[in-house]
C-alpha cells in the first residue's frame, strides 16, 4: 500500500515545480518515468536514501520509497531540515510487511562494535525481493521506464529487474568515495595508479575488526547482483572528494559514476515557534556561537559502562560546553522495546554539576542532529565518523573529533582529519580495543574547542561549506552533475 506525502521547497536553490534543467533540456512529464528507492534498513542509509528521494521529486518526478512498514517509520519520523508532511504528492511511501524478527539488545560489553544485533533485521528485510518485483511489473506497466535506485546491500532485492524490458538499476553506495575507492582498490590488488601521488595515505588503516565474519558474507551474497546495474551513485561531491571519484572512475570505466550528494537541506528549516521544538535547541539559543561541542556516536554504538565515566570525566575537565546525546544503541524495530531499556548510568552527581553550571546538556533519547549541527552555538562534533554524520558535518561547517567504531568509520576518519584537515584524532583504530581516558578527552575536546588550531579547522570546516553551497548553485559542479543524472535516466 502507498502513502503519499506533501513536499515543501528543498533549499532556495531548489522548485518543486522546475520544468527545465540548467541546460534548457525540458524535463519529461512525470508519467512516463518513474523512480524507485529501496533503502537498507538501518538509520544513516535511511536516512540518506530518503533525503535523496526529496531531491529527486523536486524534478517533478513520481519516486517510490520502499521498505518495511517499522522501517519506513523510522525514516520518517526521524527526519530533519524539512517537514516530512509537506513532501510533494510525487513521494510515495511503500510500507511492506515481512516476517517477524526478534533483535536482542545490544551487547555493550561486545569485543566488536559492529551492530550484530541488528542482523536479524537485515535477514528479515531481504524478504522485500517479492514485494519489489511485484511493484517494479506494476509501475513498468505504466511508465515509460522504471529507474531502481538501491542501497549496494539490497541488491537481492532488486535482482528481478533485469527481466522488466524497460527497467534499470543504480547501486548506491552509503559510503565516502575515499572508502569505496580503497576498498576497489584492495580488491584489485592494489594497482598501480595514475595522478594517485599524495591524494592516497600512506598509513591506511585495515578492514579487520571493522565487521564480523556473518556480515562480510551478508555483503558478498549482495555483490554478485551489482553487474547488472547501470551506474553507481554516491552521496558525495566532487568538492570534498573529486580526486578519489576520478580513480574509481578509471578503475571501474564499464560504470557510470555520479556523486549526488550533498543529499540532506544545506538550509534547515526552522520552525516559526517552539512548539514541537527539541529542548537542546532551546538550551543551544542560550549559549555562545562556536561554543558547544556535540557528542554522539550515532544509533549503532552501545558504549560500556567504564567507557561511559570516562567520557563523562573528560567532557567535565574539559571544562567545555557541550551536548552528549547519551542512548543505547537501535534495535531493529525502534518503536519495539519488549520491555527493555538499559539505564545508562553516569558519574555520581555528574548530571547534576553540569546543568548547575549550564556547562552541559545531558539527551537521553533520538537527539535532531542536523538541526543541531546548522545551529551557530555548535563548534565541534565529538563522532563515530559514519558517513552520514561526517557529510551532515561538513555541510554544516562543524569540525569533527573522531572516533570511530566500526565499518567504514575508520577510512572516513583519515579523510577528515588527513585529508579534508577538519578534525582532530579521539581515538586511532590501531587502539581501538583500549578504553580512552578522561584525560584524553579532556586533552581533545580543549584542543579542538578553545586553542588556535581548533580555530584554524572551524575555519577550514566554514570554507568546506562554502564551497559545497556554492557548488550547489546554478551551474555549480554538485548542481550540474544532479542534473545531469535527471537528464539521463528521463532520456
Amino acid at each position: 500500500m502507498a502513502f503519499s506525502y506533501q513536499t515543501s521547497p528543498m533549499a532556495s536553490n531548489y522548485n518543486p515545480h522546475k520544468k527545465f534543467l540548467n541546460n534548457g533540456t525540458k524535463l519529461i512529464h512525470q508519467t512516463q518515468v518513474v523512480i524507485v528507492i529501496v533503502p537498507f534498513p538501518a538509520q544513516g542509509h535511511l536516512n540518506q536514501l530518503l533525503h535523496l528521494s526529496r531531491l529527486i521529486s523536486s524534478y517533478n518526478l513520481p519516486v517510490h520509497f520502499v521498505g518495511t512498514t517499522q522501517h519506513n517509520r523510522q525514516a520518517i519520523v526521524r527526519v530533519q531540515g524539512w517537514d516530512p508532511k509537506s513532501i510533494s504528492k510525487n513521494v510515495h511511501i511503500h510500507d511492506f510487511k515481512v516476517p517477524t524478527f526478534i533483535s536482542p539488545p545490544p551487547n555493550p560489553n561486545a569485543k566488536s562494535k559492529f551492530p550484530s544485533h541488528l542482523f536479524p533485521s537485515f535477514e528479515a528485510s531481504s524478504n522485500l525481493r517479492e514485494h519489489v518485483a511485484t511493484l517494479l511489473q506494476s509501475l513498468s506497466s505504466v511508465a515509460k521506464r522504471v529507474v531502481v535506485i538501491y542501497d549496494s546491500l539490497m541488491a537481492s532485492c532488486v535482482q528481478d529487474a533485469i527481466h522488466i524490458k524497460n527497467c534499470e538499476t543504480y547501486t548506491f553506495h552509503s559510503v565516502s568515495a575515499f572508502t569505496m575507492f580503497l576498498y576497489f582498490w584492495d580488491l584489485m590488488g592494489k594497482p598501480e595508479l595514475k595522478k594517485s601521488k599524495n591524494i592516497i595515505p600512506e598509513k591506511v588503516p585495515s578492514l579487520e575488526g571493522c565487521f564480523t565474519a556473518q556480515f562480510i558474507d551478508f555483503i558478498t551474497s549482495q555483490y554478485e547482483f551489482h553487474k547488472f546495474s547501470n551506474g553507481i551513485i554516491y552521496n558525495t561531491t566532487r568538492v570534498i572528494e573529486k580526486p578519489y571519484l576520478e580513480l574509481i572512475e578509471n578503475m571501474i570505466s564499464n560504470k557510470t559514476h555520479w556523486a549526488l550528494g550533498p543529499f540532506n537541506p544545506l538550509c534547515v528549516e526552522r520552525k516559526s515557534n517552539n512548539k514541537g521544538r527539541h529542548f537542546s535547541l532551546e538550551w543551544l539559543d542560550k549559549q555562545k556561537g562556536n561554543s558547544v561541542i556535540y557528542v554522539s556516536f550515532g544509533t549503532t554504538t552501545a558504549f560500556k559502562e567504564e567507557q561511559i565515566i570516562e567520557l563523562a570525566k573528560g567532557l567535565e575537565q574539559s571544562e567545555q560546553k557541550f551536548i552528549w546525546v547519551l542512548r543505547d544503541a537501535d534495535r531493529g524495530d525502534v518503536f519495539n522495546e519488549d520491555g527493555f531499556r538499559r539505564v545508562i548510568e553516569l558519574p555520581n552527581g555528574f548530571e547534576e554539576r553540569v546543568e548547575m553550571k549550564d556547562i552541559g546538556l545531558i539527551v537521553r533519547d533520538w537527539a535532531p542532529q542536523l538541526e543541531i549541527l546548522s545551529h551557530s552555538s555548535i563548534g565541534g562534533f565529538m563522532s563515530h565518523c559514519g558517513w552520514n554524520s561526517c557529510m551532515e558535518s561538513l555541510t554544516m561547517g562543524v569540525p569533527i573529533a573522531t572516533w570511530p567504531m566500526h565499518s567504514d568509520q575508520p577510512r572516513n576518519r583519515v579523510l577528515v582529519t588527513e585529508i579534508l584537515k577538519v578534525g582532530l584524532v579521539v581515538r586511532d583504530w590501531a587502539h581501538s580495543d583500549e578504553l580512552v581516558m578522561a584525560c584524553v578527552v579532556e586533552n581533545v575536546v580543549r584542543k579542538l574547542m578553545a586553542t588556535k588550531e581548533g580555530d584554524e579547522m572551524r575555519q577550514n570546516a566554514m570554507n568546506l561549506k562554502n564551497e559545497i553551497l556554492e557548488s550547489m548553485d546554478e551551474n555549480g559542479v554538485s548542481r550540474m552533475e544532479l542534473d545531469s543524472f535527471i537528464a539521463h535516466v528521463t532520456r
